[in-house]
């Protein structure tokens, strides 16, 4: 894995953690549309990052960056401080997202690289080279 690979994977749990950051704060404050938006930048986080990785990693790393910042945000503070407010759209937020980001990280599309010789299709004819029982053609 180069380091620039790293970094990148890095920069997604960031961009993630960001991502959960902000919709926790803007999901209570424009109610209805507010939630809908901080769930979408989280599915568009975790589905943007396998896209542009091609790898599971990169639709995960934001997903644990999410999870990791809001369920750090629903800690009660020393003072009695909180994020979450006790109501239905906290709620959603929550679990909804958590389901949003753990659904997308588990869907994301990704590349397949052939790791050696493409075999044909069950089906097909092999060489005869690849026969098993049979001459080998001479060489010229």
């Amino acid at each position: 894995m180069t380091a620039l690979r790293l970094l990148g994977y890095a920069g997604l749990f960031l961009l993630g953690a960001v991502v959960g950051a902000a919709g926790a704060v803007i999901q209570g404050a424009t109610a209805p549309f507010g939630l809908l938006l901080a769930l979408a930048a989280g599915a568009g986080a975790c589905w943007g990052g396998a896209v542009l990785v091609g790898t599971r990693a990169g639709a995960a790393l934001p997903a644990a960056g999410w999870g990791l910042v809001v369920l750090l945000l629903t800690l009660t503070r020393p003072r009695g401080d909180f994020v979450f407010a006790a109501g239905a759209g906290s709620y959603v937020f929550l679990f909804g997202g958590m389901l949003v980001v753990a659904c997308c990280a588990a869907l994301a599309p990704v590349r397949h690289i052939p790791r050696g010789p493409v075999r044909p299709f069950p089906g097909s004819r092999r060489p005869a080279s690849e026969r098993p029982g049979e001459p080998r053609p001479p060489r010229r």
